[in-house]
């Protein structure tokens, strides 16, 4: 069974260390629900998963079925079958979204997608996510909406396809009925793909939707909980005061925010 796992990872930005030793284990077709006070390392943690040069590892392993995820370069990572769903897209003008994804998913396969087949799935992924029709010609991101953004992350993750897919946040600036429709698709990409998740969110209505099987709660750089939705439901009703007299850990003032570049994604560099 395909497996991503993380041991004792540390994790440093700016020489300030973030994350002082998490240990995680994903497999195919789970959902691990990432939660924790704001400032403590969720997101840190999936960007040096996926190779953001400003995140350095200065000590532990991350591997994906036995192989060696931190020896590889971005794009490797990404053809390996990691997948990132940015907390804060950029915006690419010039740049379409169906010449993005063409690269992205030609990078990632020996023979080029045939338009055919390219032009089918996008429509199909549109649709599931209940976007405007022309959203294969507008420039990458330009000019959409916080919920527009997020939505177009799913639409990548659907046309990618990958084995592991990290979310960040991607429920933020999410109606309602939006939230539900992501979620759904989310659940329809995993049903065909088999893919595990590592999903980090604030929202219990969110997971609620996505149904995870693992909750955990990562404070001051670590995981100091785990367990299953009756976790995720105490820190909806009760916040996170009660993890740090359980555990004695105290939360991590909240880090300056660091978005996450596009420079993460799977495209190869020549492309």
């Amino acid at each position: 069974m395909p497996e991503l796992k993380i041991r004792d990872l540390h994790v440093s930005v700016e020489d300030q260390e973030i994350l002082k030793g998490v240990d995680l284990t994903v497999r195919s077709g789970e959902r691990h629900a990432l939660m924790g006070p704001n400032g403590n390392g969720k997101s840190t943690l999936l960007a040096a998963i996926m190779g953001n040069p400003k995140y350095k590892v200065t000590r532990g392993t991350v591997t994906l079925d036995g192989q060696d995820v931190l020896a590889m370069p971005v794009d490797e990572r990404s053809r390996a079958g990691l997948f990132l769903g940015m907390q804060y897209p950029s915006e690419v003008p010039g740049v379409t979204n169906s010449d993005f994804l063409r690269t992205a998913i030609n990078a990632r396969r020996e023979t080029p997608i045939s338009l055919f087949k390219f032009i089918k799935e996008m429509d199909r992924a549109i649709s599931e996510l209940e976007m405007k029709p022309d959203l294969a010609h507008r420039f990458l991101n330009e000019g959409f909406s916080g919920g527009e953004k997020k939505r177009n992350e799913i639409v990548q993750m659907m046309l990618l396809k990958p084995r592991f897919a990290m979310l960040d946040e991607i429920d933020s600036g999410l109606d309602v009925d939006a939230l539900r429709i992501v979620a759904d698709a989310i659940g329809e990409c995993q049903k065909e793909t088999g893919l595990g998740m590592i999903v980090v969110s604030h929202y219990a209505r969110f997971l609620d939707y996505l149904h995870p099987t693992r909750a955990h709660i990562l404070v001051d750089g670590r995981i100091v909980m785990s367990g299953g939705p009756e976790l995720i439901e105490k820190v909806d009703g009760e916040g996170y005061d009660w993890i740090e007299k359980e555990t004695g850990v105290k939360a991590a003032r909240e880090e300056k925010s660091r978005p996450i570049s596009l420079g993460t994604c799977g495209a190869r560099k020549d492309q």
